[in-house]
């Protein structure tokens, strides 16, 4: 993603730190499925031209172009976009944007924004934020275009809180200490935070952004489907269009 003005974020220090390793966590190993289901969710067909909204090193982004989809990937992280730009296959570009303020207009079919590289970043108003984002997004794609996005799930945050969790209920954001791994191995400390949400925050923020909500399902990473929101599961996806 491009950074708005000069700012850096800390997703950039972390992406400049994990690097290529970012790829070894299991939550990456699913991206096949991931994208069969939205492919199928979003009714996307070659030619397309799809929106990757916080890309990473841009496996969905890949997955998408391997199936004759023009798939355009934007993350703030300069290191994500450069790894993904290595080995890109025919059809997959990338640049650096930020999910906050892109800076497309109707160029779109369909956007995606998964394992919270868009909704959740947080920041000092988060619900401000990710109107940010989806306003954005909106605003990038065609009329009547399709949108599948993921969102961290707070009942199931709250459900399996953990002892170095702490969870501000009053913002539904999650501070999580914990450790990341570079490319060599080395664990270094970091901070996570991420902004949680309910089925009917994501309702209420997509219908203020101008979308229609299509569904919301319960999902796990790498294993997407059609269940409905639950405590025990995560995510949740969300399917909707823009409105025209």
């Amino acid at each position: 993603m491009t950074a708005a003005g000069d700012r850096r974020d800390h997703w950039e220090d972390l992406a400049d730190t994990m690097g290529a390793a970012y790829l070894r966590y299991s939550f990456t190993k699913g991206t096949t499925q991931e994208i069969d289901f939205l492919v199928s969710a979003l009714g996307l067909e070659p030619g397309m031209r799809v929106l990757d909204v916080g890309c990473g090193p841009g496996r969905h982004t890949y997955e998408l172009a391997r199936r004759g989809i023009e798939a355009v990937g934007v993350d703030i992280a300069q290191r994500f976009v450069d790894l993904a730009a290595i080995d890109a296959p025919p059809g997959a570009t990338f640049q650096r944007a930020d999910a906050r303020d892109l800076p497309f207009d109707e160029e779109f079919d369909a956007a995606i924004s998964l394992c919270q590289g868009g909704i959740g970043l947080g920041g000092a108003d988060p619900i401000a934020t990710d109107l940010a984002v989806l306003e954005g997004i909106r605003r990038g794609l065609r009329p009547n275009g399709r949108l599948g996005l993921s969102a961290f799930n707070a009942y199931f945050q709250v459900r399996w809180l953990e002892d170095h969790d702490t969870f501000d209920a009053a913002t539904g954001v999650n501070h999580e200490p914990t450790e990341i791994r570079d490319e060599s191995g080395a664990r270094h400390p970091a901070d996570l935070w991420t902004t949680c949400s309910t089925p009917r925050e994501l309702r209420l923020l997509l219908e203020r952004a101008g979308f229609d909500l299509d569904a919301i399902w319960g999902v796990t990473p790498g294993a997407y489907a059609d269940a409905p929101p639950s405590i025990d599961l995560p995510e949740l996806l969300v399917i909707a269009t823009r409105r025209a």
